[in-house]
């Protein structure tokens, strides 16, 4: 589906994210870059907070900055870490708010990529339509 050109590039885009990222506390650097479907592309990297409830992740960083800009039709994400680590739960969480059957790369720094949607990476995920229908109720 998506040419092997655009996934390196994502990747690659993920990796450099990774090198703006602040981790004082954990040291465990993270970037992501989103693909949507109008061809921007947008990255992030985590951010780290003293507050630990306040940090935010490289995936939803650049989600959230997507949508900022007007963008919510999302293709593919990119996310790069030094051993291939998968998303938390809350950024899968967001992911699937607004592309469910979106791939998902998940890359290492040696190479290896493992891609699953975002549906795969959270079942039985709480989607807009179990709120419509418990407001049927």
């Amino acid at each position: 589906m998506f040419s092997e050109e655009i996934i390196q590039d994502l990747i690659s885009r993920a990796i450099a994210a990774r090198q703006r990222a602040y981790v004082p506390y954990s040291g465990f650097p993270v970037g992501a870059a989103l693909l949507t479907k109008s061809g921007q592309i947008y990255t992030g990297c985590n951010i780290e907070n003293a507050s630990y409830g306040m940090t935010v992740c490289a995936e939803r960083v650049a989600i959230l900055k997507a949508v900022s800009e007007g963008e919510t039709e999302f293709v593919l994400l990119a996310v790069a870490t030094e051993i291939g680590a998968s998303p938390c739960g809350a950024c899968r969480q967001v992911m699937v708010e607004f592309a469910p059957d979106m791939p998902v790369l998940i890359a290492d720094l040696a190479g290896q990529t493992t891609t699953l949607s975002a549906a795969q990476l959270l079942p039985l995920a709480f989607l807009p339509q179990h709120l419509q229908e418990a407001a049927r109720l």
